[in-house]
């Protein structure tokens, strides 16, 4: 979608309204040129009626000028709230695999720098269509004064495009590329605030940061933006030397072939002095048109890129008969090795009431097999059935509420978003069971804090779950960050109670001392499972040493 189509569908009428009032403005000053050589050569009793009309198109040149920068003003934020809801809609709205593809530095540069970039050009849009105007009603006043030279301009205006048309594409394929680059650099720049203690302990590391990984692409942009703008720049000083030449060969050479008189001469010098400052913005306007439609190409690309999964508008399953994997296969690619991981053949039953613990090394494939369970992620082979139906397209979404999960990596929510008010009184009391209370409190269904460590952020985290009360918790190695004390409390208490409430738990885990409070447990190595079934009730020594104490 180009910038002037997109133009006309978002508001046709009001940029048609805009639009107008901005010709009527250019049409009115190239006339205030015309009143100003007429006055130059009227007897002084036609002076006060040619004063009376410079008077009144000044005031419709300042009113229409008015109503033009005022709609246009309107419909740049417009446009920028509707495009940024759009692209957040179709964030929302994507698969996990494609979010994971498409990766949040290039998401975060459209919904700002990009939506920045088409506001500026809604800016600076009533400047070029009154330029434009302008510079039209002036060719017309010319072609009134001599066809001749009228025709000598449109050669002149088709000589100079040329010029234009080839700087203008150079310029926008560096644009392009310039763009590219700040995507990587949004992730570098992220990264220079997230890895802040690992930079700050190691100077050597610091520094092999900033010049290896930040300066060649800060170099980078600088050196493509730079060319891109100096084409620009090539472009307007093509246009002026095209302008001069024009001016002087109409003023030197035609007049003099035509034997043009003393006032129509004054009138093509009024009309060139007049041209010059609005050819000269006209073309000064050029980078903030290019980057306009490179910006709106790249939230056109992100639509694409990121597809809507169907979406189902449901309320979740309160219960459920069984879940099962059957053959489920997944594979992804691993940066460390430069290879691909294959996770399954995945055979795997859950039902109401039971505990599972999921075990392995690191790279086994847990996670992966976590995020096919909850639907997440989609098999490339095999199936997902739910009570025996297929889990599919149509589906997948309403699956997915049968869960609430806590993963390694979890985010933390400063609101309790999408949980009724009711809720929260219980998370108030929850709060008091996690010993959090002394912490943080809930006011106006929003945690007062998030200010916490990671394992009173994982204790946060626990409680949305709990108020969340789906039938199926998935916890990814919640209790890696608790201390002795909290860890008996989660294996101990928390995960027996959800048992006793008909919940289905998973926990991915490596706590061994606690793995005889699982029903069963299911062991991954390679991607593959090796050991699954009903573990030994016979607690470990150190176990029942915790208990007694």
């Amino acid at each position: 979608m180009t910038i002037i189509l997109f133009l006309f569908n978002s508001a046709r009428w009001l940029v048609l309204i805009a639009l107008a009032a901005s010709a009527v403005s250019g049409l009115g000053s190239a006339t205030l040129v015309a009143l100003i050589n007429r006055a130059l050569g009227a007897p002084s009793s036609q002076l006060v009626a040619v004063g009376v009309q410079f008077a009144g198109v000044g005031l419709v040149v300042l009113v229409t000028r008015l109503v033009s920068q005022t709609l246009f003003m309107y419909l740049g934020q417009r446009a920028k709230a509707t495009l940024r809801m759009r692209t957040i809609a179709r964030i929302a709205d994507a698969s996990y695999a494609h979010l994971e593809k498409y990766g949040a530095a290039r998401s975060l540069a459209v919904l700002t720098q990009d939506l920045d970039a088409i506001v500026v050009f809604f800016i600076g849009l009533p400047a070029i269509a009154m330029q434009g105007a302008v510079i039209a009603g002036c060719l017309v006043y010319l072609g009134l004064l001599s066809w001749q030279i009228l025709l000598f301009a449109l050669v002149t205006i088709g000589i100079g495009s040329l010029g234009f048309y080839y700087a203008n594409g150079r310029a926008l394929f560096l644009l392009r590329a310039s763009r590219l680059r700040e995507d990587a650099l949004v992730a570098q720049f992220r990264a220079l605030f997230d890895g802040a203690k690992e930079l700050k302990l190691h100077r050597a590391r610091r520094h092999a940061f900033v010049d290896e990984a930040l300066a060649p692409h800060v170099e980078a942009v600088r050196v493509q933006r730079t060319r891109g703008y100096v084409l620009y720049a090539a472009a307007a000083s093509w246009g002026s030397l095209i302008l001069f030449a024009f001016v002087g060969l109409t003023l030197f050479v035609l007049a003099r072939i035509f034997n043009v008189d003393t006032h129509v001469m004054s009138g093509y010098a009024l009309v060139f002095l007049y041209m010059i400052m609005p050819i000269e913005n006209l073309l000064a306007a050029l980078p903030g048109i290019g980057a306009a439609r490179v910006a709106l190409e790249r939230i056109e690309q992100l639509n694409a890129d990121l597809p809507p999964e169907h979406t189902c508008t449901a309320p979740p399953n309160p219960t459920f008969g069984s879940i099962r994997l059957e053959a489920v296969t997944h594979r992804y690619f691993r940066e460390k090795e430069n290879g691909f991981f294959a996770l399954g053949p995945i055979d795997l039953t859950l039902r109401p009431s039971e505990v599972v613990f999921l075990t392995g090394g690191n790279g086994s494939g847990k996670t992966t097999l976590a995020k096919l369970l909850v639907g997440l992620y989609e098999p490339e082979e095999g199936r997902v059935l739910l009570d025996d139906r297929p889990v599919n397209v149509s589906n997948r979404e309403h699956y997915r509420q049968l869960f609430s999960v806590v993963f390694s990596d979890f985010f933390l929510f400063d609101s309790l978003f999408g949980l009724p008010p009711a809720s929260q009184q219980l998370a108030q009391t929850l709060l008091v069971d996690l010993q959090l209370d002394h912490k943080v409190y809930i006011q106006n269904g929003a945690f007062t804090t998030l200010d916490l460590s990671q394992g009173q952020r994982k204790r946060l985290a626990l409680l949305v779950a709990f108020l969340e009360d789906r039938p199926v918790y998935l916890f990814d190695e919640w209790a890696a960050d608790q201390d002795p004390v909290f860890k008996d409390v989660f294996y101990h208490r928390l995960l027996p109670a959800l048992k006793a409430q008909g919940k289905t738990v998973v926990a991915i885990t490596h706590d061994d001392r606690y793995f005889h409070l699982a029903d069963r447990q299911i062991k991954l190595e390679y991607g593959h499972i090796v050991e699954s079934g009903p573990i030994d009730s016979r607690a470990p020594t150190q176990s029942r040493t915790v208990m007694s104490s």
